[in-house]
């Protein structure tokens, strides 16, 4: 049985820091037991993104991207931000094709996940693609992908992957291979 919780009451938010891309806000809460806590996140938005994961055939499509905050190459799947007035097959279909060179013709939404959503509003849609088609669109990566094709059969294995630890990254791989399993029958 889940409990009704009651959420805090925000007193005051202030920015406190501010880049070319994040807003850090402090927010001032009061709990429903008179508790008082002042918290920091990224100031909140609307704008959602989405993270596709290409099958072609009995593969999976990965793509080497460099993270700065890690300092190193991750292996994940290709993903971006949905642009104002797209949706979010829209904006799949535009990434896969700026970041792994095709198009598709058949999407199925898989969730809508948060991330570290105590201290950031952002949320991402993970999305399969099929039927693919060569297609090209010039993205804004600094450099290309290196792709790497993964055997369906073998998918879970991508979790010993060195290379294969970021956290949407392996939720979308779940979340692939139950669709994936439950839709083979």
């Amino acid at each position: 049985m889940t409990q009704h919780l009651q959420k805090p009451k925000i007193t005051k938010v202030e920015t406190v820091a501010r880049s070319r891309l994040f807003t850090i806000e402090s927010v001032d809460l009061t709990f429903s037991n008179g508790a008082e806590r002042v918290y920091e996140r990224m100031r909140p938005t609307d704008r959602e993104a989405v993270m596709i994961i290409p099958v072609i055939d009995d593969e999976l499509v990965l793509i080497q991207e460099y993270a700065v905050g890690i300092e190193s190459y991750e292996l994940g799947f290709p993903k971006g931000l949905i642009d104002p007035g797209e949706s979010i097959l829209e904006a799949a279909n535009r990434e896969l094709m700026e970041e792994v060179g095709f198009g598709a013709r058949h999407f199925d939404v898989l969730a809508k996940l948060t991330m570290a959503p105590s201290y950031f509003s952002s949320r991402m849609n993970i999305v399969i693609a099929k039927d693919l088609y060569l297609k090209s669109l010039e993205g804004d990566e600094p450099e290309p992908l290196p792709q790497t094709r993964w055997p369906i059969s073998r998918m879970m294995e991508l979790l010993q992957h060195p290379d294969f630890c970021e956290a949407r990254n392996v939720s979308a791989l779940f979340l692939a291979h139950d669709f994936l399993t439950r839709n083979a029958r």
